[in-house]
C-alpha cells in the first residue's frame, strides 16, 4: 500500500447484494465514504472536527470503474488516498480489492469546501496540512 493510503476492510453484508447475488454498484460510493472517514481518522482528525470547525466537503463528482463483482460474505479492502489538494477542493482516489487482492474497482470522488452557510472557501491551512501529510 503506498504512503499515504489508508486501508478500510469490510465484508460484504447480504443487504448489500442484488438479486444476482453480487454487490450492487451503489454500495462502492457508502464504502468509499468509509474510506474518507478513516483518512480523516488516520490522520488525527475525524470528519466530525472539520465540521465543528466549519469545514464541509460536499461531493461534486463521483467516479467507479468495475472490474470484478464482490460477492456476499466477501472480505472486501477500500484503500483511499489524496489524488489531488487543490485551493477550494480536494480529489480521494480509490481501489476495492477482495481477500486475494484481486482489483474490484477503481474511482474517485472530488469535494468542493464549503463552510457552514454552504459558501464556497479556501481550504483552511489546518486542513490543508491534513490533507497533504503535513506538506
Amino acid at each position: 500500500m503506498p504512503s499515504g493510503e489508508i486501508a478500510t476492510r469490510l465484508r460484504v453484508r447480504y443487504a448489500e447484494t442484488d438479486a444476482m447475488g453480487i454487490v450492487h454498484h451503489s454500495q462502492y460510493a457508502i464504502w468509499f465514504e468509509a474510506g474518507r472517514s478513516d483518512f480523516f481518522r488516520d490522520a488525527g482528525l475525524p470528519y466530525s472536527a472539520c465540521e465543528s470547525q466549519g469545514a464541509y466537503f460536499p461531493v461534486t463528482e463521483e467516479f467507479v470503474r468495475f472490474s470484478q463483482s464482490a460477492v456476499y460474505d466477501e472480505e472486501i479492502t477500500i484503500c483511499t488516498r489524496v489524488a489531488e489538494v487543490r485551493s477550494r477542493g480536494v480529489t480521494f482516489r480509490y481501489e476495492a480489492r477482495n481477500a486475494t487482492q484481486s482489483l474490484l474497482a477503481t474511482g474517485y470522488t472530488r469535494h468542493i469546501c464549503v463552510n457552514v452557510n454552504r459558501e464556497v472557501q479556501i481550504i483552511p491551512d489546518w486542513l490543508r496540512q491534513v490533507l497533504t501529510g503535513g506538506k
